[in-house]
């Protein structure tokens, strides 16, 4: 039981990490209609900017710099890149996010370096909070929960109670006629591209002391961030806060237990035929949850789209 303790918060903390990811991801897509695949890239130098700013100013002014640093890069890309290109469509737009990411990647190397920087916990966070059964959860952990929460309450109370929010979801499905009302489109366009890249910013700064900051970090959480938001549904805020948790605890319990498959048969039920041993199988059933617990989320993803293909939350809003 104190081991299903700990990994429902562990679970839960890789949870909101992603949906801080896939949120940004969500709002740009729901708004212009872009699977940005430099969306990680963003995520990545929030974390390189953290760490930058921290050695100056301390981890808490670069958790307010930071993500406003990479939210402006966000709307200048989307201003002066992204705009010029979606004339030609999804294809122009993809190659384009695509040679974003691997520009930005070379540009973390190039001033960084190829090594893990010293990025660490703040000191005033670097204590275990409270203990389960002698196992410590860090008060950082406990930091990174609320802030994600956080997030989520102030979109969702931005988006659906207030007349900026009015204006974004209009602007959605109506954008000829919020123009013609007198907003200027374009602009909301660019807000929320800089927006959503600075949620990524801010998954960053946290994300950075836990999971390390290095250059193959975008590439780490990159294709995973894809995953959370088509099984999800493409657009659905509420459907990324769900995916990304569903992920997070089946990830982090597949983790934490050696359980083989013939194991998983027997718990419910089902005695192995005796030919396993010896049949083309028995290598897949000799497998632990542990090891093919990374691959879980993408047999999710299969499966929602043979059964779900528009996703768990089918409405492209939020």
């Amino acid at each position: 039981m104190d081991l299903f303790l700990v990994n429902i918060i562990d679970g839960l903390v890789t949870g909101l990490l992603l949906f801080m990811l896939s949120a940004g991801l969500t709002l740009i897509f729901s708004m212009m209609g872009v699977l940005n695949f430099a969306h990680a890239s963003f995520y990545m130098l929030g974390a390189y900017f953290g760490y930058q700013i921290s050695q100056y100013m301390g981890f808490w002014i670069g958790l307010l710099i930071a993500p406003l640093l990479v939210g402006t890069m966000g709307a200048v890309v989307e201003r002066y890149g992204l705009r010029r290109v979606h004339q030609y469509g999804h294809v122009a737009e993809l190659i384009f996010t695509f040679g974003l990411a691997l520009l930005i990647e070379e540009a973390v190397q190039f001033f960084w370096g190829k090594s893990q920087v010293a990025y660490f916990v703040p000191q005033a966070l670097n204590f275990p909070l409270f203990a389960i059964s002698g196992n410590a959860v860090p008060a950082y952990k406990v930091f990174m929960i609320f802030i994600s929460i956080g997030i989520f309450a102030g979109l969702l109370i931005v988006l659906t109670r207030t007349r900026v929010g009015m204006v974004i979801q209009a602007a959605l499905s109506y954008p000829r006629t919020v123009e013609a009302l007198g907003h200027n489109v374009p602009l909301v366009f660019m807000c929320v591209f800089g927006v959503g890249s600075a949620l990524a910013g801010v998954a960053g700064v946290i994300a950075g002391p836990v999971l390390g900051t290095f250059p193959g970090m975008a590439f780490v959480l990159g294709s995973i961030v894809f995953v959370t938001i088509v099984i999800g549904g493409l657009g659905s805020l509420w459907g990324a806060l769900f995916s990304s948790l569903l992920i997070g605890w089946i990830t982090t319990f597949a983790a934490a237990y050696n359980v083989h498959f013939a194991d998983l048969l027997l718990a419910v039920g089902i005695n192995p035929p005796a030919e396993m041993a010896t049949s083309p199988w028995r290598d897949f059933w000799s497998l632990t949850l542990s090891q093919v617990g990374p691959i879980l989320p993408y047999l999710l993803m299969v499966l929602v789209l043979i059964f779900r293909p528009d996703g768990l939350f089918r409405k492209r809003g939020l």
